[in-house]
């Protein structure tokens, strides 16, 4: 699907894969709404082609009114790619006691219901859309992780959340398949974020050396261009695509 002269909506957008992939789509011609908390949006750069809006994923009426807002323009709303996500550490049972059933229910809340919030608001919209001439009416790409596969010590509730997200992804794709509506995930391993901003460079250094090939940590910008890919290549469709450089993650 070619996404110059269309809308596109990203959520996390105010920084780190979602900005990179708000950054992209702005580039290639796509009129861009990147949603994210108010206290990110203040801290956002400027990106010319990204208009900014202060949504909460897990509050489907901020959904419903930002789908709204970018339907109402003239460019149709082709693409989403859903990048929000949190990522807190903890044992189930540990020395403060046991995992806080809270903080877990925060985790799927905002990672897995919150996808899937944007993604089901967001297909609602474009089955009302024209077809493409290749039938299509949209892309909808989620975020999972490695850690949907290979959750370490303290990622219960993450990977349970991410897992959620790729056991999404064939189904969605199927349902909508009818609309014409592509459903995709990527599956990031070790990529510079704003997560890992406060580790130091030996911690940095210890995760790169894990890497098989090419030794490093992956870029925003390369989730960004994966993003993009999937988007364009009309045959990939139900697939959850790792972007790992080989990594298998150990236990901890």
């Amino acid at each position: 699907m070619n996404i110059n002269s269309t809308a596109s909506i990203v959520t996390g957008a105010a920084s780190g894969l979602g900005a990179a992939t708000a950054t992209a789509l702005a580039a290639g011609g796509a009129h861009v709404f990147g949603l994210d908390l108010p206290r990110a949006i203040e801290r956002a750069e400027t990106v010319p082609g990204v208009e900014y809006l202060a949504v909460d994923v897990t509050d489907p009426d901020q959904i419903e009114q930002a789908v709204a807002h970018a339907m109402e323009g003239s460019a149709p709303l082709r693409s989403v790619v859903n990048c929000a996500g949190i990522g807190p550490s903890t044992r189930i049972v540990g020395r403060a006691g046991m995992h806080n059933l809270a903080d877990y229910a925060r985790v799927v809340q905002i990672n897995l219901i919150g996808s899937f919030n944007v993604l089901a608001i967001a297909a609602r919209a474009m089955t009302g859309l024209p077809a493409t001439e290749t039938g299509e009416r949209g892309v909808i790409i989620n975020t999972a992780s490695v850690a949907a596969y290979e959750g370490q010590v303290g990622q219960a509730a993450y990977a349970s959340s991410k897992g959620g997200i790729v056991g999404l992804t064939l189904p969605a794709a199927r349902d909508l398949a009818q609309y014409g509506i592509r459903v995709n995930t990527i599956a990031p391993g070790i990529l510079e974020t704003p997560m890992l901003a406060s580790v130091s460079d030996e911690f940095r250094a210890g995760l790169a050396a894990g890497i098989p090939f090419p030794q490093r940590l992956g870029r925003p910008s390369e989730y960004a261009d994966l993003a993009l890919f999937i988007i364009d290549h009309e045959y990939i469709n139900g697939e959850v695509i790792r972007l790992d450089a080989g990594l298998r993650m150990a236990s901890r």
